[in-house]
Parts: C-alpha cells; sequence; structure tokens
C-alpha cells in the first residue's frame, strides 16, 4: 500500500527495537551531482535512478534507518519523486526504517498539507518519519506531531543544526535565559513526557556542536546527528556530545559513504566499518 499504510507500533519504538538489532548508523540517500558524476552516471532521471535504487538496494539491507534527501529528487521534477516513491518502497522492503528528510515548517493549511504528504499512510511518500523545521514557532509543528502520533510515524525537529550559519541564530537568548535551540529541544521533551522506550519526536543537533551548548537530558527521544564523516564528526565527537550510551542518537552519514560506491562491495564493507566504529 501506498506508504506503508498506517503502522502498528509507535515510531520511537520501532525505532529502539531496529537499532538494537541493525545499530544506530542512519544512511543517507543524497543523489548529489558530484556524486552521480562519481558513480560515472549521467545527470538525468535515468541516472537518477540507478544511482538512488543501487545505494538503498544495499545500504536498507544493513542499516537502521535510511534518510533520503528529498531535495535531490525534487530538483528533477516529477521524474524525480517518482524515483524518491521507489526509494521509499525498496527501502521499507528491505528492513529499514526511513527518515525522509524534507525540513518541512509552515503554518495552518499548508502545514496541513505538508503533513498529508509525507504522514499519511495513504500518501506514496509517506515515510516512517521526517524532519521539520520549528522557525515559524513550535506550535506550527502541531498538525504534524498529531498525525506522526496518530499513525505511529516520527519527527525530527531542527534544534541546533551544524552549518556554521546556524549558530547566530540557533544560540540566540531569549528573555528567559534560554537559548533558541534549547528552548527547542525543551519542547520537545515536553510532548516525549510519559513515552518510552524512546519517544516518537526527536531532534536535529549536529555532531560537530560544541559540547556542553544542549541538554538534553530530559529530552525522551532520539537524535538525530548529522555531520559525522564528511563534516569532520568522529565516533569521539559523538561520544563526547551525547555521552557514551549511543543508543538513542542516530549518527548520519551521507556523501562519506556513498562516495564508496558505486562497487556494491565497496559500499557494504564501509557500512560495516563505520557500524563497528559506533558500536
Amino acid at each position: 500500500m501506498p506508504g506503508g499504510a498506517e503502522t502498528a507500533a509507535p515510531f520511537g519504538r520501532r525505532l529502539a527495537e531496529k537499532i538494537r538489532a541493525r545499530g544506530a548508523l542512519c544512511a543517507g540517500i543524497d543523489p548529489h551531482p558530484g556524486l552521480l558524476d562519481a558513480w560515472d552516471l549521467p545527470r538525468t532521471v535515468p541516472g537518477l535512478e540507478k544511482f538512488a535504487l543501487s545505494a538503498t538496494e544495499i545500504l536498507a539491507a544493513e542499516v537502521a534507518v535510511i534518510k533520503p534527501q528529498s531535495a535531490f529528487f525534487e530538483a528533477f521534477g516529477a521524474g524525480g519523486i517518482a524515483v524518491l516513491e521507489r526509494v521509499l518502497a525498496v527501502a521499507r522492503e528491505a528492513g529499514a526504517l526511513v527518515l525522509l528528510d524534507v525540513k518541512r515548517g509552515d503554518i495552518g493549511s499548508t502545514m496541513g498539507a505538508y503533513t498529508a504528504a509525507y504522514l499519511d499512510g495513504h500518501s506514496a511518500l509517506a515515510a516512517d518519519a521526517v524532519t521539520v523545521s520549528p522557525y515559524l514557532g513550535f506550535g506550527s509543528l502541531a498538525p504534524a506531531i498529531e498525525a506522526a502520533r496518530a499513525g505511529g510515524r516520527g519527527l525530527f525537529v531542527l534544534a541546533r543544526t551544524s552549518n556554521p550559519d546556524a549558530a547566530a541564530l540557533q544560540n540566540a537568548l531569549l528573555p528567559n535565559g534560554k537559548t533558541v535551540a534549547q528552548s527547542i529541544v525543551d519542547e520537545v521533551a515536553a510532548v516525549n513526557a510519559g513515552t518510552g522506550p524512546l519517544g516518537d519526536v526527536g531532534v536535529v543537533v549536529g555532531a560537530t556542536v560544541s559540547p556542553g551548548e544542549l541538554d538534553l537530558s530530559a529530552l525522551g527521544g532520539p537524535v538525530l546527528a548529522p555531520g559525522f564523516g564528511a563534516q569532520g564528526a568522529t565516533v569521539s565527537d559523538l561520544r563526547a556530545l551525547f555521552g557514551r550510551d549511543l543508543r538513542g542518537v542516530l549518527a548520519a552519514s551521507s556523501r562519506d559513504l556513498l562516495r564508496r560506491g558505486p562497487d556494491p562491495a565497496a559500499l557494504r564493507a564501509g557500512v560495516r566499518e563505520i557500524q563497528a566504529s559506533i558500536r
């Protein structure tokens, strides 16, 4: 069925089980033009399809979570979206959870439409979880939070991202003395209160962020940590930032992993090497 229909168990529970079984690596599917070139594929829809499906078939059998970056598919128009739909289906069939990286955030009926596109089980683009932006106010995410919980799906809310330009906004102090990023973490913690073993709403915190910037002790949900690998973050950085228990932390690797293709054996070996380092 489109989008995998409605799911039986809460996302947080399914994620915790998948991490126990497969480790905490989140493999990105980012069909960047430079990667298509490196794989000796044309910058066309057929080239995109060959790249994305080949990578997904290998990675989704190995990792807990597959994270397609929607923008690189959208750049190809309707044909690219059709490929993205196939990526979601292939990843799901291989047993991986799908975190669709869309970073959507709006208000009212527009947010409701995004919610229908990515969190409604009858949509061909429905994923197990999506990334969302709270920067029109955390309350603007209410439709997505409600829909995710109703359908057994999850959200990852941008809190403290790894791009250098984020610090000025996300570390700005509010009148209550908290940073913007900390206030987002606290809002997510309130949503997760009383759930377990892992809440359905997580946060995005870059693996390159300085230790001590955020208090995640009450979060109660998962953390997506981009910046692992290509942006320079190491397992030691993850442990310094999040503590030694990384069971709720998804280390995201995209281009650093995908550059090991197109040889399937090399790509598979790369996944296992990274997984071993995280464990």
